[in-house]
């Protein structure tokens, strides 16, 4: 018995990895043919300084970057540079672009794992909440967050905040991080990121609340819970045992992917809160100064980043409800 189950595992995590490695394939493509579709590198690189260079000395820039070879030889030779962890230089700072990424992934992490802990942590316990008392005041309060963190965008809620918290009550520094010194949790430096956090995680705690009330709705009503009701097991021990236990596989699996979402989708909150993240790095260089190394190297960390969380969430999803596996 054991044995077919881990039959059925091995199967289930080859199927995703080859589907991985066919989204990695395809990314690859797309970002290689997109940065082949713009201006030609050599003009980015040389910019107005092209008109005092020889023919020469394009050549061998040329020859340097592999750009003299065939479209599939520079593929090749990208994907493999990649695969080395090497992303090439930046063209407008000259840098090495892994370097550039190193720097500002940090506030990246910092920023949606605060944002991941306040949506999974609010979501779960106002949707418990709100299934638990259904029909009540906090039903209807619960339902109330979840409209308002879906349908309000998220640059009108940051700059909102910044108003209220920031100007006019005083409460919370209005962007940037400040100094940052000594510990990460003393009041000092954590000041700087609770609106960022609150903002960026409330969108994704509103969904969060709607999928667990919704699976926590369909298991109170349930036979196996009728039963327990029946049997005089106490409220307290069905709701948290038996119901919740059930209802969080939705929302614990998909809040994997969400913390994927939030790594590659902080750029607003970045901007709004001048946060120097990977996401501005990626617009503010990349995209402005036409850096088409920065863009294909901030790109594809995103990809990697999205597809591994994404496959961590299929594997979790699997343990927790074997029928996955099947699929």
């Amino acid at each position: 018995m054991q044995r077919g189950i881990n039959l059925q595992m091995a199967r289930f995590l080859v199927r995703r990895l080859f589907s991985i490695f066919i989204s990695i394939i395809g990314a690859t493509l797309v970002i290689f043919i997109l940065t082949r579709l713009g201006p030609d590198p050599i003009d980015l690189y040389l910019g107005d300084a092209q008109v005092d260079v020889t023919e020469e000395y394009i050549a061998m820039l040329r020859a340097e970057l592999g750009l003299d070879k065939s479209l599939p030889e520079q593929y090749a030779r990208w994907v493999w540079n990649i695969a080395q962890l090497d992303m090439g230089y930046s063209i407008g700072t000259q840098r090495a672009v892994k370097d550039i990424i190193a720097i500002h992934i940090g506030t990246t992490l910092k920023l949606a794992a605060g944002a991941w802990i306040f949506a999974v942590t609010v979501g779960v316990s106002v949707g418990v909440l709100a299934a638990v008392k259904r029909a009540t005041i906090w039903d209807y309060l619960g339902r109330i967050f979840a409209l308002f963190g879906q349908a309000t965008p998220q640059f009108w809620t940051g700059v909102m905040a910044i108003l209220i918290f920031a100007v006019i009550l005083g409460w919370f520094p209005a962007g940037t991080l400040g100094r940052q010194e000594g510990f990460f949790f003393k009041w000092d430096n954590l000041q700087h990121w609770i609106l960022p956090w609150i903002v960026l995680g409330w969108p994704a705690a509103a969904g969060i609340m709607r999928l667990t009330r919704s699976s926590m709705l369909e298991i109170l009503d349930s036979e196996y819970i009728k039963l327990a009701r029946a049997k005089g097991v106490a409220p307290q021990k069905i709701i948290w045992k038996h119901g919740l236990r059930n209802a969080l596989i939705p929302p614990l699996t998909s809040s994997l992917v969400l913390l994927a979402d939030y790594l590659n989708g902080a750029l607003v909150i970045e901007i709004i809160f001048s946060l120097p993240g990977i996401g501005t790095v990626a617009l503010n260089q990349a995209v402005y100064d036409n850096d088409w190394p920065l863009l294909a190297g901030t790109v594809f960390c995103f990809i990697g980043i999205y597809v591994s969380f994404a496959f961590l969430a299929d594997v979790l999803y699997a343990v927790i409800d074997p029928r996955i596996r099947y699929g």
